[in-house]
Formats: C-alpha cells, sequence, structure tokens
C-alpha cells in the first residue's frame, strides 16, 4: 500500500500526536493509518505501510485492542486477521477519553480521597489538604460533565460544540440579572 503525500503526512502526524492522547508514536500512526483507510488491513499491510516491523505491529495491535479502538475482522476463507477502526470517530473519542479517566484521572481521584479522609496534623497539611480539596472536587465536577457529554449523540455534541462562546454570554446575562 502507497500512501499519498496528504494520507502519509496525516498518518505521521497521528504518530506525533499518540503521544500527546496517552499512546506512543508508532501507535498513534496505526491508529490514523486505520481511520483514513477504507478497508480492514492484515498487519503485514500495515507494517509495509508505515515501513515498521511486524513485531511492532503487534505489539501495537494489542496496545491498540486494550485501547478498544481497533476491531478484529475476519473474511470467510481467508485466516488473515484484518483490523479497522472499532466504530465511528466519535466512539473512537470517547474510548481515548474514558481509558485516560480510567489510567490518569480515577487514581488521582482515590489518592486524593485517601488524603482528605486522614485529619491534617498541621498547618502546613491543613493548607494542603484545602488545595486537594479544590483538586477532587475540579476532578469530579469535570468527570460529571464529561460523563454527561458522552450520553449525548454526535449531533448533539456537535450542536453544544458550535454553541461554543454564546454558554458564556447566556451566563453573563444570568450573573447581570441576577445581580439586580
Amino acid at each position: 500500500m502507497t500512501l499519498s503525500d496528504k494520507n502519509f503526512a496525516f498518518v505521521m502526524h497521528c504518530g506525533e500526536m499518540g503521544s500527546r492522547w496517552g499512546f506512543n508514536r508508532t501507535i498513534g500512526q496505526m491508529c490514523g493509518l486505520l481511520i483514513i483507510t477504507k478497508e480492514p488491513m492484515t498487519a503485514n499491510e500495515i507494517a509495509d505501510a508505515l515501513s515498521i516491523s511486524r513485531g511492532n505491529v503487534s505489539m501495537g495491535i494489542k496496545e491498540l485492542q486494550s485501547w478498544r479502538l481497533i476491531k478484529v475482522h475476519h473474511i470467510p476463507g481467508d485466516r488473515k486477521e484484518y483490523y479497522a477502526p472499532a466504530g465511528t470517530i466519535w466512539d473512537m473519542a470517547n474510548r481515548v477519553f474514558e481509558e485516560r479517566k480510567k489510567r490518569e484521572i480515577d487514581p488521582t481521584l482515590s489518592l486524593l480521597r485517601d488524603n482528605l479522609l486522614e485529619p491534617a496534623t498541621n498547618d502546613d497539611e491543613k493548607f494542603a489538604q484545602q488545595q486537594m480539596h479544590e483538586i477532587h472536587d475540579l476532578l469530579e465536577t469535570v468527570t460529571k460533565w464529561s460523563s454527561e457529554l458522552q450520553r449525548l449523540s454526535p449531533e448533539q455534541l456537535q450542536s453544544l460544540m458550535k454553541l461554543g462562546s454564546g454558554i458564556g454570554k447566556v451566563l453573563d446575562f444570568k450573573d447581570k440579572i441576577l445581580k439586580k
């Protein structure tokens, strides 16, 4: 498989973004490639398209499966396994968020809860607990809000995002009315 210059640039960019999304460059490239490829691909096709080793692809497939971003396809009469994105772009974005929440936010909330259950023994600990309490409340609020967003359809999410700064204007207006 030969990628056009545009498609190659996109796949390479996905590799760069992969480290920001929580996985490595090769896995980001593999994900990007599978997203823009019309038909499911074999591991060998992925390796050839990206000029990486078959072993690297195999490890990447396992990682992408653990993130629930790709699924296996079987073609009747063909023993090979083919890989494709597991759902729409919105589905995949939700899964990345869910996985990052499980790997990053949930352990932080757990640690914060444990620390906040213990009484402060001095002023420094009391100050630290106040700060941790604010972090905890922020993470809880963001988590609840994102859970609500994940229940929305892609169309509803797009509508919400298009509202953009309009939400801020509505909130400012509400504050002005309530102050009077």
